[in-house]
């Protein structure tokens, strides 16, 4: 199967258990889906490999909790997620990621740097 990257609008029960596996940090109720509250995830085989949340606000968007599982990571998952968050948002002009929760600041830092972010103190700008 291909790697796609999908727009989740409410969450399966294999969506939950994929997620707490992604973000043990958050339980399935504090996940809250909207129009402008969304949840993007990488899917491979069925299973979500890698999710970020995106807040938007008119022209800006804030991105945050961007993880891609471990076993997965260093494979293009991180990138081809932003990429396609980014592409299915062209409207939003002004966009954040939060630095919050980042395990590795540096990696971080190069990650979005490569996808044309700016860092700035507390995050990264587009």
């Amino acid at each position: 199967m291909k790697l796609t990257i999908i727009r989740l609008f409410e969450c399966s029960a294999q969506d939950k258990i994929d997620l707490a596996k992604i973000w043990p940090e958050y339980s399935s109720a504090s996940l809250q889906i909207t129009d402008t509250q969304r949840i993007y995830a990488a899917k491979f085989n069925d299973r979500l490999l890698g999710a970020v949340r995106v807040t938007l606000a008119g022209t800006s968007g804030t991105l945050d909790s961007l993880r891609v599982r471990e076993i997965t990571r260093r494979r293009g998952v991180g990138q081809y997620l932003i990429e396609e968050v980014l592409r299915d948002n062209a409207e939003i002009t002004s966009w954040w990621m939060n630095d919050a929760g980042v395990e590795d600041r540096s990696v971080m830092a190069a990650f979005m740097q490569a996808l044309g972010f700016r860092a700035q103190t507390g995050g990264w700008e587009k």
